[in-house]
């Protein structure tokens, strides 16, 4: 298919912020599942004294381990695709129509699911910050707390910061994943057009050049000769 270079930069530099996005997801919600011991999640609590915190249940670590998964494919997804792009720059050529279909399908799914990721994350800090503050009772906010000695099992020393950036590099993960599928969709509606007015092209030519192709291939009649009456 003929290259829409514009088309193929965009969709090149949406990799280059995913991955980049898709790190800073990674790696707080690594950092952050190491200090809790793999018990991340909505915690179910009551405050005790004024600086201590008793967590009767942890939340499932598949709530932060999606999150974790969505952040990683969208580091692998946006590194192989940004050396395919850069592969078509170079090629001067585009992905067929099955595989431009595939890639607006793939995009559409992600998208789906980051978008999932971002909320249950989200609502996991809520709860949690309620937690830690006892719903705006304690005096020190969220941010706060990670400073304060809650005496639990876990280290709490930085969790609203790793969270926090998580939390925004997925949504940020999930609008490149929502731009993604624009360009993907916009990449298969120029394939389409390229699949469609391809073979329409050489009669084009030739109408504009006054004959068929019909006619290319048969001499052209010679001129009457005028016959004279004696």
């Amino acid at each position: 298919m003929e290259l829409d270079r514009r088309l193929l930069l965009a969709h090149c530099t949406a990799h280059a912020l995913s991955i980049a996005a898709g790190l800073l997801v990674v790696v707080p919600m690594a950092l952050n599942g190491s200090a809790f011991k793999e018990n991340p999640g909505e915690p179910s609590g009551q405050p005790g004294d004024t600086s201590q915190l008793v967590v009767q249940q942890w939340g499932p670590p598949a709530a932060c381990q999606f999150a974790t998964f969505v952040g990683i494919f969208t580091v692998l997804y946006g590194a192989a695709q940004g050396w395919r792009s850069l592969f078509y720059l170079h090629g001067r050529h585009d992905d067929t129509l099955f595989s431009s279909f595939l890639t607006v399908l793939l995009s559409v799914c992600v998208l789906f699911l980051s978008g999932g990721a971002s909320v249950i994350l989200s609502l996991g800090l809520v709860s949690w910050c309620d937690t830690v503050t006892d719903h705006g009772m304690r005096p020190y906010s969220c941010a706060e707390s990670q400073l304060v000695p809650l005496y639990l099992d876990v280290d709490t020393s930085s969790f609203y910061t790793e969270l926090d950036l998580a939390q925004a590099s997925l949504w940020c993960v999930t609008a490149l994943w929502l731009a993604q599928s624009i360009l993907a969709f916009l990449r298969l509606y120029h394939s389409h057009s390229q699949h469609i007015s391809g073979p329409c092209r050489p009669r084009e030519k030739e109408l504009l050049l006054g004959h068929s192709p019909s006619d290319s291939g048969s001499p052209s009649p010679s001129p009457a000769t005028p016959v004279v009456l004696v």
